[in-house]
């Protein structure tokens, strides 16, 4: 079974959480991506983030929030998608990069809209209350 490691910035702002649609997709993901051969997660989130979204996580301020596996969305059945996920602070202003075609605010009622393994996310920041 082929599993594709992920991280993820979980920000969220009154209730509402950050998520990102790059070009030619038709789901929202929140922000992040694969890791490089020798990234750590931290490494990975800091580079990816800046990459997406144009500005600085705060490496030292990372806090795990959960670590997901759902079927990865657009790969074949029995593809599983980790998504290892976490809260930081930044520094800059958030702007898609030239691979992001939007940035949104999504609460729970958007939880159609986004992959697998994000419906995943959206439904444990919502019993954590952290999602509305």
């Amino acid at each position: 079974m082929d599993v594709i490691d992920k991280i993820a910035w979980i920000h969220l702002v009154e209730g509402e959480i950050l998520s990102t649609r790059s070009i030619g997709k038709d789901v929202y993901y929140i922000p992040g991506g694969k890791r490089e051969p020798g990234e750590s997660d931290v490494d990975t989130l800091v580079r990816e983030i800046r990459e997406e979204l144009e500005v600085a996580i705060e490496a030292a301020s990372a806090t795990h929030v959960g670590t997901f596996e759902a079927q990865a969305h657009g790969h074949a059945t029995g593809t599983l998608v980790r998504m290892t996920c976490y809260s930081a602070g930044y520094r800059g202003v958030l702007r898609a990069s030239s691979e992001i075609a939007e940035l949104v605010w999504l609460t729970h009622e958007d939880r159609h809209r986004v992959a697998p393994v994000d419906q995943i996310i959206f439904d444990h920041l919502r019993a954590r209350g952290d999602l509305r």
